[in-house]
C-alpha cells in the first residue's frame, strides 16, 4: 500500500471508530452501569470482531451477498431488530447499585464480537475500508494491513468511550440520572439505524 494511501486510511480508520456508533454508544452505557474493568470484555470483543469481520469479508463474504441479495437484506433486518432490542434493554437498566453493585451483566466477548455482524454501522465501514483503500494490484497485502489499522486503531477509541462512561459513575449515582442517562443512550442507539432503514426502504 502506498504510505499516501496508509496515512489517508489511519485518518479514516480513527474517524470511523472513534465518532459515535452503535459500538460505541453501548460502551459509554457499559461503562457508565458497570464500570470500566467490566467492560473490557466488550471492548475487546468489539476490536477482535471487527476485524475479523473485515477480513471474512474482504476474502470473499461480500460477493455472496451481492450474489444473494436477500441474504443480506435479511441480515439487515436481523440487525435492526436486534439493536432495537438492545436499545430497550439500555433503556430498561436499572441504577448503579449502592456499594458497587450493577442491575445486569455487561456484554461478553463472544456477544460483542457478534454483535459487529449485524451492526450497520460496522458494515458500512468494512465497505467504504475495502472500495476505496485496497489496492488492486496487492489486494490481500493491503486488506491485511487495513485489518492490521483498524485492530489498532479501534481500540483506543473503544476504550475513551467506555472510559468516560466509567468517569460519569459518580455523577449518576441518583437513580433518576442514571434512568435519564440509559434512556438517551437507547434512543441514541435507535437514532444511529436511521441510514440502515433509509437503505432498507429503498431496496
Amino acid at each position: 500500500m502506498p504510505l499516501d494511501t496508509l496515512i489517508a486510511f489511519l485518518g479514516f480508520a480513527f474517524a470511523s471508530s472513534v465518532t459515535p456508533g452503535p459500538n460505541n454508544m453501548m460502551l459509554l452505557a457499559s461503562g457508565v452501569n458497570f464500570g470500566l474493568r467490566r467492560t473490557l470484555w466488550h471492548v475487546a470483543g468489539i476490536n477482535v470482531g471487527f476485524p475479523v469481520m473485515l477480513l471474512l469479508s474482504g476474502f470473499g463474504l461480500g460477493q455472496l451477498f451481492i450474489r444473494y441479495p436477500a441474504l443480506y437484506t435479511g441480515l439487515k433486518i436481523v440487525g435492526i431488530a436486534y439493536m432495537l432490542w438492545l436499545a430497550w434493554k439500555i433503556a430498561r437498566s436499572g441504577p448503579v447499585g449502592e456499594g458497587g453493585a450493577e442491575a445486569g451483566r455487561p456484554m461478553s466477548f463472544l456477544q460483542a464480537a457478534a454483535f459487529q455482524w449485524v451492526n450497520p454501522k460496522a458494515w458500512a465501514m468494512v465497505v467504504g475500508a475495502i472500495a476505496a483503500y485496497t489496492v488492486p494490484e496487492n489486494y490481500t497485502g493491503s486488506l491485511v494491513i487495513i485489518t492490521l489499522v483498524y485492530a489498532l486503531t479501534g481500540t483506543p477509541g473503544s476504550l475513551l468511550w467506555a472510559a468516560f462512561g466509567a468517569a460519569l459513575r459518580n455523577f449518576l449515582r441518583d437513580p433518576v440520572k442514571v434512568r435519564w442517562f440509559n434512556l438517551v443512550m437507547a434512543l441514541l442507539l435507535v437514532a444511529s439505524l436511521y441510514p440502515a432503514v433509509m437503505d432498507l426502504i429503498g431496496r
